[in-house]
């Protein structure tokens, strides 16, 4: 049997409809109870039931067919994953890049993996509503936002800088560095330290 009919046999047996999902979701719940303690410490027995029948509730309605049409989680999940693997690899990329030449990923006193974690954050936020067509029903929902309220919202936005401008602490590195340094720094982000 070729190495391709092995995985078309696996498929035709349920390995992305039920199998993959399961596993996933099981893994997922499983670690943020054990991380988190939400049933108390040194539960795992519990855990383990808590992320299984969850994980069940999810694949078996998909299954079965008793999802509403467009609302079947576990197509939403093979539909997105794809995706949100492309926006991993390129974030795993881009932070071995900087690891390769030696930089240290920090940029105006901050660290860059962070500022490409909530990136990477909001683009698999937007995938996600992409597929499931929130986006697409946004218009509609905010029919009431037009010119005046855009305008608005700007000159409370541009106030509001301005006022935490002026009133937040300055920190140490505030104080050590000015405004030339910090733009400085951008290309300093890559050098060996």
């Amino acid at each position: 049997m070729e190495f391709v009919e092995f995985f078309r046999q696996l498929e035709s047996l349920g390995l992305t409809d039920a199998l993959l999902p399961f596993l996933l979701l099981f893994t997922i719940l499983f670690a943020v109870l054990q991380k988190s303690k939400l049933l108390g410490k040194d539960k795992r027995n519990f855990n383990i039931i808590v992320a299984t029948t969850i994980s069940l509730m999810v694949v078996i309605p998909h299954v079965t067919g008793s999802y509403p049409p467009n609302k079947d989680a576990i197509e939403l999940i093979n539909s997105v994953l794809p995706q949100v693997s492309i926006i991993i690899v390129a974030v795993l990329m881009a932070l071995l890049l900087i690891g390769v030449f030696g930089g240290s990923a920090n940029w105006m006193g901050g660290s860059l993996s962070g500022w490409i974690a909530i990136l990477a954050f909001g683009i698999i936020i937007y995938i996600f509503g992409a597929e499931a067509n929130i986006w697409a029903n946004l218009p509609q929902k905010f029919s009431w936002w037009g010119t005046d309220t855009s305008s608005l919202v700007i000159i409370i936005l541009v106030f509001a800088v301005i006022i935490w401008y002026i009133t937040k602490e300055p920190s140490a590195s505030d104080k050590a560095a000015g405004f030339s340094e910090a733009i400085g720094s951008f290309g300093d982000m890559f050098k060996n330290k």
